[in-house]
This record gives C-alpha cells, sequence and structure tokens, in this order.
C-alpha cells in the first residue's frame, strides 16, 4: 500500500492556491473536468512530490445557483491509497466487517469509511482489473 493524496473541497480555488503557495506547495498537475463540473488540482512540497494535497473545485451550477456550502468538515474528501489488488482489499475489508461503500465495480476505484466516518479511496496500482463478480454487479451503500 502506498499513500497517494488528500483531498479537500474549496469554495475559492484562487484564494486556496494563493495560501498553500504561501505555506510552500506547488502545482504539480491539474484536471478540468467540463462533464463533471469540477477541477482538480493536486499540490505537492518540493522535493516531496509523492505526498500531495487535491484540491477539488465543484464548479457553480449550469443554472448560475451557488455552489455547495461545505459545513462540519464536508469540505474534506478523503485519504486515498494505491493498492496491489483492489479486489482483494476489498475482500479483506469486507470479511472484516467493513462496509464497501462504492464497490470496486471497475476494477480500478473503490471506497469504504473509518469507524469515524472518514472516507477512504482505494486505487488499483497500475492498470485496471476486469471487472469481476460479485463486486461487478454490487450497488454503492450510503455515501462516501
Amino acid at each position: 500500500m502506498k499513500y497517494l493524496h488528500t483531498m479537500i473541497r474549496v469554495t475559492d480555488i484562487d484564494e486556496t492556491l494563493r495560501f498553500f503557495d504561501l505555506l510552500g506547495l506547488k502545482e504539480v498537475r491539474r484536471a478540468d473536468s467540463e462533464k463533471g463540473r469540477f477541477t482538480l488540482v493536486f499540490l505537492a512540497a518540493p522535493g516531496d512530490e509523492d505526498a500531495q494535497v487535491e484540491l477539488t473545485y465543484n464548479w457553480p451550477a449550469e443554472d448560475g445557483s451557488a455552489p455547495e456550502q461545505y459545513e462540519g468538515g464536508r469540505n474534506f474528501g478523503h485519504l486515498a491509497y494505491a493498492v496491489d489488488n483492489i479486489y482483494a482489499s476489498c475482500q479483506r475489508l469486507s470479511d472484516g466487517g467493513v462496509t464497501i461503500n462504492r464497490p470496486p465495480r471497475d476494477g480500478h476505484m473503490a471506497f469504504v469509511r473509518s469507524p469515524d466516518g472518514i472516507s477512504v479511496e482505494l486505487l488499483q496500482k497500475g492498470e485496471r482489473k476486469a471487472p469481476a463478480e460479485p463486486w461487478a454487479s454490487m450497488e454503492n451503500v450510503g455515501t462516501w
């Protein structure tokens, strides 16, 4: 297992980037999703690019309404880890009584929650695995 990043949601991406620049973190990559209506910006401390902070900016609704306001820690998104075998990892967690909130239907990504409700993203290291049962037909459970 390898630590990948921590995601936080932001309401003003420019101000947030200014803050993290002052802190010493630098942008290492960025992705905009027109379809999903969000921007992802990954930051890291120089020389430690493997430990990243992912800023997620959800664009205002197409109807012009205000973007989501984050309360009660909703702006903290998740921890993320690359795993050698996403199916084996999810099976181990499930066997241990952990609910798989977002099953790895795509052979690439799953989400679970800690006992305190912290969302944890599991990502298949390298190429995604071929869809496999029981995961391929599982529905999402709760939120992540």
